[in-house]
């Protein structure tokens, strides 16, 4: 069975470590993603997000421009290994090749400036997935993270702001250009718009189950259901804020969180709308799963569950594979 993991935030990594005068590449290094590791768990593709910190730079569009060129850089450093995918013949040709299919995707909607020519331009660049929002308000819409009056996150107060005219404006353009739209970090009322707007399938790049972790960055059981009414497809994040309760979070209780919230997902939305979303390299780490090399401790572990052999494959990848047949032009 092959990985396709939906999120992880490696090329921004690699894009602050050398502004730090820091050499670390693509092909090996001390994050938690390299070709090494993906080729050791054996994967068939990995969304890389270009993730802006809006409270951290100048101009987020022109950031975005620099990780995009860094990506390309990379992947060249990689060889054969692994190679860019734009569309749905990409991934099966890099798969007969036996090369893992790179994705690109964007993690932070301000990245856009509030332009929908600066989304064309970034479809030009390669990207196909596009995340509404990350933890700021933007032109878009909303995030699902709000502060008290000193600042402090309140992790379990839900918003239901829902997108702007220029959001709505931006879901309809993606979906004309055949960009995968991403509700992870977004609002209630923003993940509501997004059904109401979207003909075909979404997906929530890197999310957990609610009702098993109560955070807002988690999907509550209602939207796990629209979510895979529209044939869309969530992916399991790996933080472990976001897996279980803090006096939960242990080594070795770790895996049994993951899978007691895919087999919540599978229960409320069925085996076709779970995949995986580590987030790995965006999170301070997972002391059961540290790597991409740990794919397989998950495999394992599904199988010793008695998942089926189909359903560890669509969670594994074939979920994520066939939304991404259905919506890439």
């Amino acid at each position: 069975m092959l990985i396709a993991d939906m999120h992880c935030d490696t090329i921004s990594a690699l894009y602050w470590r050398k502004k730090k005068g820091h050499t670390e590449h693509l092909p090996a290094n001390s994050l938690s993603i390299d070709l090494n590791k993906m080729q050791s768990g054996d994967y068939c593709l990995q969304n890389f997000a270009i993730f802006v910190d809006m409270g951290k730079v100048d101009d987020p569009f022109e950031t975005a421009l620099e990780m995009i060129a860094l990506y390309k850089q990379e992947l060249e450093l990689c060889g054969e290994g692994i190679a860019p995918a734009l569309c749905w013949e990409d991934i099966c040709r890099n798969r007969e090749a036996g090369k893992i299919s790179a994705f690109l995707s964007m993690e932070e909607g301000g990245i856009l400036k509030g332009s929908l020519s600066n989304l064309q331009k970034l479809y030009q660049l390669g990207m196909r997935m596009i995340g509404l929002s990350w933890n700021y308000p933007n032109e878009i819409g909303m995030p699902n993270l709000q502060k008290d009056k000193n600042g402090n996150p309140l992790f379990t107060l839900r918003s239901n702001q829902g997108l702007t005219e220029f959001g709505v404006e931006v879901v309809r353009e993606a979906q004309r250009l055949g960009m995968i739209v991403d509700v992870s970090h977004l609002s209630d009322g923003g993940f509501w718009d997004v059904v109401q707007h979207t003909s075909g399938p979404f997906v929530a790049s890197h999310s957990n189950a609610s009702a098993i972790c109560g955070v807002t960055r988690n999907l509550t059981d209602e939207m796990i259901r629209a979510l895979a009414d529209k044939g869309g497809v969530m992916g399991i994040n790996f933080c472990e804020d976001f897996l279980c309760m803090e006096h939960k979070r242990e080594q070795g209780r770790l895996l049994d969180a993951i899978i007691c919230h895919i087999r919540h997902i599978i229960q409320v939305g069925g085996e076709d709308c779970c995949g995986l979303g580590s987030d790995f390299d965006g999170i301070e780490g997972n002391r059961d799963m540290q790597t991409a090399g740990d794919m397989k401790k998950l495999v394992l572990r599904l199988e010793q569950e008695k998942f089926s052999p189909r359903q560890i494959d669509k969670i594994c990848g074939e979920n994520v594979l066939r939304v991404y047949q259905e919506v890439l032009r």
